[in-house]
């Protein structure tokens, strides 16, 4: 097995055990003994349960990083494009947290240190908000001053209803048709200022 699928391997079987157990009742010998590799090899790996936690958060955001790269490629509408990629990314964060089982007790308690993993997904994900706005500002789609400010607000705007949205304070009751003209009307009023004076 080659040193990245073991990697991968051991990740994967501490994801498993941390949604199973909780990431206070595993240990590093529990992920060795379930991974069916020795301490040894873990350790070479991970110095740290710490460590080996902030490995399985940050391939959870790398998969959520990917999701939300192939929505950017669709043959889509730009504006569309934007509403897709809006709700792919808090239905995945949702999907995550709530497949994570007892991890995601962690993931709510512990923010501030999944924060720091999470810088390098922001800056991706805050990367590709700006290449759909610019195709749409391209076609005319979007009537934006500063492309980069605006897709850095939108990645705070909806960073910022993750955790309501998650626990379901946001959408809750409500039908798909419903929930996605709330935020095509987000959308269409933050970037459609022309078609809004009109």
């Amino acid at each position: 097995m080659t040193v990245s699928k073991t990697k991968a391997k051991l990740v994967d079987v501490a994801r498993q055990l941390f949604a199973k157990m909780g990431v206070e009742n595993t240990t590093m010998n529990d992920i060795a003994l379930a991974s069916k590799k020795g301490r040894r090899t873990l350790y070479t790996y991970f110095k740290s349960k710490d460590e080996i936690y902030m490995a399985v958060v940050e391939s959870e955001l790398d998969r959520l990083s990917e999701i939300m790269q192939s929505v950017a490629e669709k043959n889509i509408s730009p504006d569309e494009k934007m509403i897709e990629m809006i709700y792919t990314r808090l239905d995945t964060v949702k999907e995550v947290v709530y497949r994570n089982g007892t991890l995601r007790a962690n993931f709510f308690r512990d923010i501030w240190r999944v924060e720091k993993v999470r810088k390098k997904f922001d800056a991706r994900e805050i990367i590709l908000f700006k290449s759909v706005l610019t195709e749409g500002k391209n076609k005319g789609v979007f009537e934006i001053d500063d492309v980069s400010m605006t897709a850095t607000l939108v990645h705070y705007c909806v960073k910022g209803i993750e955790v309501p949205y998650i626990r379901g304070h946001i959408g809750s009751g409500l039908d798909a048709e419903t929930r996605l003209k709330y935020v095509r009307d987000i959308v269409y009023g933050a970037l459609h200022r022309k078609e809004i004076s009109q």
